[in-house]
């Protein structure tokens, strides 16, 4: 075999690796965050949270389902000279092809419906840049995802009738769709800082994932939240989160105190904030993304 076609195959096959890894990364992301406890609503592996037709293993059966689709949405990233429309318009091709397989693997149940949105544009985003031999860290790939997000996609349902979507017409908050077209601000300004220093103070890996999450909960117009409950159950929620953080957050006693009663209010309520778990699952997608030897030869 020629050096040429040597090159050839060894670069599809780096290419090829690259994307396996952004996808397990991905998968990774979701599979944590759903294992993660105690969160305060959610389905974790305490329970079902507050909701009735979820569980963990669900959830668990859902993520390894969603692999295959962001491995091709890592290829898209992949082949696209840029960001444009084109990438959008795969993105969201293959997004709704891995809505189709979370619900196949789920018997209908969305689980995941805005994890794949928000982990789509991100694997894509740091496929893109890898593959231009920029640096894939986590502020140009959510700089990148944003980019992303803000195209139209021509191909995407004007009306979905989702109760996220019906949240967002309903009290005017722009939801999944407006964090990623601005690039991610709640994880980038919030959760990311906190779980950082949550680590740096000693914190366990755990209390940091809660203290990151519980970042999101304090500031997000969860469209979960509000389709369950309206503004009452937001503001309970965004307060709640709040005075845990405020009493040094998961890892102090004070902390573990305030998030016990957080949870059996939100239960009480049956809030659930699915926005900010999907958040958190990007959170700690960019959090491992950006540990990863140098992105910018290619090999993630």
């Amino acid at each position: 075999m020629g050096s040429a076609a040597a090159r050839i195959l060894w670069a599809a096959d780096a290419a090829s690796a690259q994307a396996q890894t952004l996808a397990d990364l991905a998968v990774d992301a979701i599979v944590e965050e759903a294992r993660l406890s105690p969160k305060p609503g959610l389905v974790d592996s305490r329970g079902s949270g507050a909701h009735a037709d979820l569980t963990l293993a669900l959830m668990l059966r859902s993520a390894q389902a969603l692999g295959p689709s962001f491995a091709d949405m890592a290829m898209a990233g992949q082949r696209a000279a840029r960001v444009g429309y084109a990438l959008r318009e795969r993105l969201g091709a293959l997004g709704r092809e891995a809505e189709a397989a979370m619900l196949a693997a789920t018997g209908g149940v969305n689980t995941h419906r805005g994890a794949i949105w928000c982990l789509g544009l991100l694997v894509g985003a740091a496929a893109q840049l890898a593959a231009a031999g920029e640096q894939a860290s986590a502020s140009t790939v959510s700089h990148a995802a944003g980019a992303i997000a803000r195209l139209a996609d021509r191909h995407r349902p004007a009306v979905t009738g989702n109760k996220g979507e019906l949240a967002c017409l309903a009290y005017g908050v722009g939801g999944a769709r407006a964090q990623a077209r601005a690039g991610f601000p709640h994880v980038m300004r919030r959760a990311l800082p906190v779980l950082q220093h949550s680590r740096a103070r000693g914190d366990s890996e755990s209390a940091a994932r809660l203290n990151a999450l519980l970042a999101l909960m304090s500031g997000l117009d969860d469209t979960c939240v509000l389709a369950r409950t309206g503004r009452s159950g937001l503001a309970y929620m965004q307060a709640g989160a709040q005075a845990v953080l405020a009493a040094g957050g998961a890892g102090t006693v004070a902390g573990r105190r305030l998030l016990r009663e957080l949870d059996t209010g939100m239960l009480a309520r049956r809030a659930s904030p699915g926005g900010a778990a999907d958040l958190l699952a990007a959170t700690i997608f960019l959090d491992r993304l950006s540990r990863l030897p140098d992105t910018a030869t290619g090999q993630i």
